[in-house]
């Protein structure tokens, strides 16, 4: 092993007996962007693939395009489920009373409306069953999955909502072409204009 090699050894954190907090998730110094919580472990991201990006600024953008002054569209934003669950949804949908300014880093689950993961091949079990079981669990109304359809390599999305007397959501439909919702309010986006300028 030459020197040049032992200088570059990254410092991996060395976990708490029991786990991180939501509270070190956001004071832990040089944190990887977009680093989530999950069950108290720190879970670092893969590089994003063209179809992700491409997905979450087509949703964003839909999300946008009817929003009512009473809610807030966020994109990549920590959500605190509990204090030892601190995912970060590609994009969700806020009260705008819950939006505080610009250095804001986090949002609280009472205050997401719809939550939604694009799955990439190195979170597809986080994303299909861990993260939607903790964004029932902590109350969030409605969410949506999203994955890339082979054939044509547009986005499928998959929209759930809560019932709220198991706290566990219930598949509501399938979109392939055109998303249609009225929940959390009326929201119509081509699925087909992904990628196109």
């Amino acid at each position: 092993m030459t020197a040049e090699s032992v200088e570059h050894r990254v410092q991996w954190p060395v976990p708490p007996q029991d786990g991180y907090t939501v509270d070190d998730l956001f004071t832990l110094p040089d944190l990887p962007p977009h680093t989530e919580l999950i069950d108290g472990s720190l879970v670092f991201v893969s590089p994003q693939r063209r179809f992700h990006y491409l997905a979450i600024d087509l949703l964003f953008s839909g999300l946008r395009a009817a929003l009512p002054p009473e809610f807030s569209v966020e994109r990549e934003m920590a959500v605190v489920l509990d204090d030892r669950n601190g995912p970060e949804p590609d994009v969700c949908v806020v009260r705008a009373d819950a939006v505080t300014g610009l250095d804001q880093t986090r949002f609280q689950a009472r205050d997401v409306l719809l939550a939604v993961e694009v799955v990439s091949p190195e979170s597809g079990s986080r994303d299909r069953t861990t993260k939607p079981q903790k964004y029932a669990a902590a109350g969030i109304p409605a969410f949506w999955r999203v994955e890339q359809d082979g054939p044509t390599g547009n986005p499928l999305v998959h929209v759930y909502e809560i019932d709220p007397l198991t706290k566990s959501y219930v598949h509501m439909g399938l979109h392939r072409d055109n998303l249609k919702v009225d929940k959390p309010y009326p929201i119509g986006i081509d699925l087909t204009a992904i990628g196109r300028r």
